[in-house]
């Protein structure tokens, strides 16, 4: 028998696929929206990324040689130790002069030792002997008329503890000068209350703080504490909390002071 004519343009039969492959990819219908093209890679950089780019906390350790690169930061001085002061029998002074210093040399000439002016206080050091002198002088002839306080200062590490100072005002001037004298413990430098009155109360309470007696006193006892009480409040041994504590319990009936 002759073959069977195919009809012209028909298909051919499919060919069965072996179920070991995997099918085709479907094709897009058309009209759909074509394929995202893929984003190409960014290309990474080999440079280093400059400080100020990068987010904090990522910062990474620079390698030794670029650390060796940056100027080690300058090592801080050490704090300089602050200069002691010195006691103030040391104190830096200057020379104090003029006439009224010039009056003073021609007068008493080697009884005064210095003159001085620390901190804008005019001050001069004379021989004990000759204080009540000096101080007359400077009341008659050079109008320092006005005794403003009497004091002392306590350095018991030296051979003569004691520095007395008389502190003087002229009205007339306006000007305040002091005069010092250096007492060993036991030593009675003369009263001033041949002077000046005002000299009476003041040379008390340097006697009832300090102890020393000034020679020719009219009444030369305690002023601030009781006649009996013992010790002397301001010489350096005398604790700031101490008390006579047998005056205490005699008149105060209790057993501290504090």
């Amino acid at each position: 028998m002759d073959e069977e004519k195919k009809p012209e343009g028909a298909a051919p039969p499919e060919t069965e696929q072996p179920k070991s492959e995997a099918p085709a990819a479907p094709v897009e219908a058309a009209g759909s929206s074509a394929a995202k093209p893929a984003k190409p890679e960014k290309a990474v950089s080999t440079a280093t990324p400059e400080k100020a780019d990068q987010p904090k906390g990522t910062e990474k350790a620079a390698p030794a040689e670029a650390a060796a690169e940056k100027p080690a930061a300058a090592a801080k001085p050490p704090a300089e130790k602050p200069t002691p002061k010195k006691p103030s029998d040391e104190m830096e002074v200057e020379p104090w002069e003029g006439p009224l210093v010039d009056s003073l040399k021609a007068r008493f000439g080697d009884e005064i030792k210095q003159f001085a002016v620390f901190r804008e206080q005019a001050f001069l050091i004379a021989d004990t002997a000759a204080v009540i002198p000096i101080l007359e002088f400077l009341k008659l002839e050079e109008d320092f008329d006005y005794l403003v306080d009497i004091t002392a200062v306590d350095y018991p590490k030296k051979e003569k503890r004691f520095e007395v100072v008389w502190i003087l005002y002229s009205f007339a001037k306006n000007v305040r000068i002091r005069v010092k004298a250096v007492v060993g413990d036991g030593e009675k430098p003369a009263t001033a209350c041949t002077v000046h009155k005002a000299a009476d109360w003041l040379e008390r309470e340097v006697f009832d703080m300090f102890g020393i007696e000034f020679e020719g006193h009219p009444n030369m006892t305690r002023i601030l504490l009781p006649e009996d009480w013992k010790g002397y409040p301001l010489r350096k041994e005398y604790s700031i909390i101490q008390q006579d504590q047998d005056w205490v319990r005699e008149n105060l009936q209790i057993e501290s002071g504090q």
